[in-house]
């Protein structure tokens, strides 16, 4: 099986290059943001506890959810591991902070984990097959699976289209009237293969700057 292709040191330097080469708006934000714009691989903690934060972190706000993490935290130390969430009673983890449908979730990944889904192993895989596995997980669609590709794996060339930061940020950097669809994303970033996620993250990091004019 080929190695899949990640987004380490000695990658960055071409990929800059020929994103800057390819398209003229990413080069601009190469000129603008440097050569690092967004941290590409998150080495803290496992597998399984980037997908547990994940899955907490779902459809509640960015303190919100640092809080209840730190009460997971308090609870079971670092780094999370799924025997914590099977070993203790549901009521347990509602005193926490966790909805009875997180805490469903977190189960169920806990569950799958103990039973042999092999988080560890998961880079070995293409980035389909990366994605399948996670989305069989309740609670872990196609987005959270992408963004484990893009933040745990280093993958180099993942494009989330339903990521409405990333819609909203092509439609400012390229000037257009409304916020694309995902047909348009999708046709835009044929010029940044096989590099997209050096563009995406390009695109993430200058919402961070003041619009012009």
């Amino acid at each position: 099986m080929t190695r899949p292709a990640v987004l380490d040191a000695a990658a960055l330097r071409r990929a800059r290059e020929e994103l800057a080469a390819a398209d003229p708006v990413m080069a601009r934000l190469v000129a603008a943001l440097g050569p690092t714009p967004m941290e590409f691989r998150r080495r803290g903690g496992s597998a399984f506890f980037y997908l547990a934060r994940a899955i907490l972190g779902q459809q509640i706000s960015v303190a919100a959810a640092r809080s209840i993490a730190s009460r997971v935290t308090d609870r079971f130390g670092w780094p999370w591991r799924h025997e914590h969430f099977l070993a203790v009673p549901e009521a347990d983890l509602r005193a926490l902070g966790l909805s009875r449908q997180k805490v469903a979730y977190l189960r169920d990944l806990a569950g799958r984990t103990r039973d042999g889904l092999a988080l560890g192993r998961l880079g070995r895989l293409p980035d389909d097959r990366v994605i399948e596995a996670l989305t069989e997980v309740k609670g872990v669609g196609r987005w959270t699976a992408e963004m484990f590709l893009m933040f745990r794996l280093g993958r180099a060339d993942v494009l989330p289209l339903d990521d409405l930061g990333l819609r909203g940020a092509i439609r400012r950097a390229y000037g257009l009237r409304k916020t694309p669809g995902r047909d348009r994303v999708a046709r835009i970033a044929e010029a940044w293969r096989p590099y997209r996620t050096l563009a995406c993250f390009y695109l993430w990091r200058s919402l961070e700057r003041p619009k012009k004019g």
